[in-house]
């Protein structure tokens, strides 16, 4: 298998990005940006290591849930979760983010780049507050980069087309059961487990 190792060799291949792709980029939170953030419910965010090894992760509300401290930072409140805090050690180590947020229905998306700390201000965070619970951490983003990406990937995929999607899809039960290999963790058990997080647990 040939490997690309230089951009040069790339951009021979695919080419250089129009002027409006290279001028679309902006440092801030406009209010075009405000809008798309307070419509979206739903976000993947990408963060790294020190060492580099990286993780993806989703964070997901009501519309809004992600709140606008100003023109150059946000807050994405923590929620209850399996306690692997994956994304939360890297930041510690490397505060680089990349955040993209979706709308259902809309192909395209919402790219912001930038550096995250760790916060954790009552005040700020009771404003994220669902049925009397606010999150005990923050991510808070300082925004670099703010740019919307284009609906290709959703084109193609189909992704919001109902009559696409699978009939039969993977259990999440079954795959823990297989991986996790627990004594009494049968997949019936993990299944019960996750139904009753899924009911509690979500605040």
């Amino acid at each position: 298998m040939y490997r690309i190792q230089t951009e040069e060799e790339l951009q021979a291949l695919l080419g250089y990005p129009s002027e409006l792709v290279q001028r679309k980029v902006i440092n801030h939170i406009d209010h075009h940006c405000r809008d798309f953030i307070a419509k979206s419910p739903f976000l993947v965010m990408s963060t790294a290591s020190r060492e580099g090894d990286c993780d993806t992760s989703p964070r997901g509300d009501a519309p809004g849930f992600v709140y606008i401290l100003d023109d150059k930072r946000m807050i994405i409140p923590e929620r209850p979760g399996n306690k692997r805090m994956d994304s939360l050690r890297n930041i510690l180590s490397n505060p680089h983010v990349g955040l993209l947020f979706l709308i259902p229905g809309l192909g395209e998306t919402l790219r912001v780049n930038g550096k995250a700390t760790l916060v954790q201000d009552e005040v700020l965070l009771e404003k994220m507050a669902v049925k009397g619970k606010w999150p005990i951490v923050g991510i808070c983003v300082e925004v670099q980069e703010c740019f919307i990406h284009c609906a290709k990937a959703f084109k193609r995929s189909r992704l919001w087309e109902r009559e696409s999607w699978p009939t039969e899809v993977p259990t999440a039960a079954k795959i823990l059961a297989d991986h996790a290999k627990l004594p009494g963790a049968s997949e019936e058990a993990i299944s019960a487990r996750l139904s009753k997080g899924y009911r509690e647990q979500l605040y």
